[in-house]
């Protein structure tokens, strides 16, 4: 029997059981029928958060920054490019600081860009500052282990 993970969707934060055999194999949300995957960055609000980071299996790297910020700006095709590359392995998302602040002071966040690493609901690493995509890709997967 193959092992099934949860896996949160992006669309409607319906959970979903997908085999692991079938991450690869663009699965769809059982509830509202959109990819789980969309190989970009899942935006969070204070609504989706804990859905999104809680309920899922995978671990999740979220991205705390603001319209305003220079560095986040540089970083974000970046982190585009982290995600198309990560998924289905992680997720990754944003939050924007400025329309979020309870999430942002929930979390500590005193710079930005901020990078958080959750695995199962709790945070596992944090990173402060912007990076390249193989900053990104390096510093997720070990704090990810993938």
């Amino acid at each position: 029997m193959d092992q099934a993970v949860h896996v949160v969707c992006p669309g409607c934060s319906g959970v979903n059981r997908v085999p692991r055999t079938r991450l690869e194999g663009k699965p769809a949300c059982g509830l509202c029928h959109a990819p789980l995957f969309q190989r970009r960055p899942t935006v969070l609000t204070g609504a989706s958060f804990d859905a999104q980071v809680g309920r899922s299996d995978l671990p999740v790297i979220v991205d705390f920054w603001a319209p305003w910020c220079g560095p986040c700006k540089m970083m974000a095709p970046a982190f585009e490019r982290a995600a198309a590359e990560l998924e289905p392995r992680m997720r990754l998302a944003k939050v924007d600081t400025e329309a979020e602040p309870g999430l942002a002071a929930r979390f500590g966040i005193r710079s930005i860009p901020t990078l958080v690493a959750f695995r199962g609901g709790k945070e596992v690493a944090r990173q402060s500052g912007a990076q390249d995509l193989a900053g990104l890709l390096s510093w997720s997967r070990s704090a990810c282990g993938g």
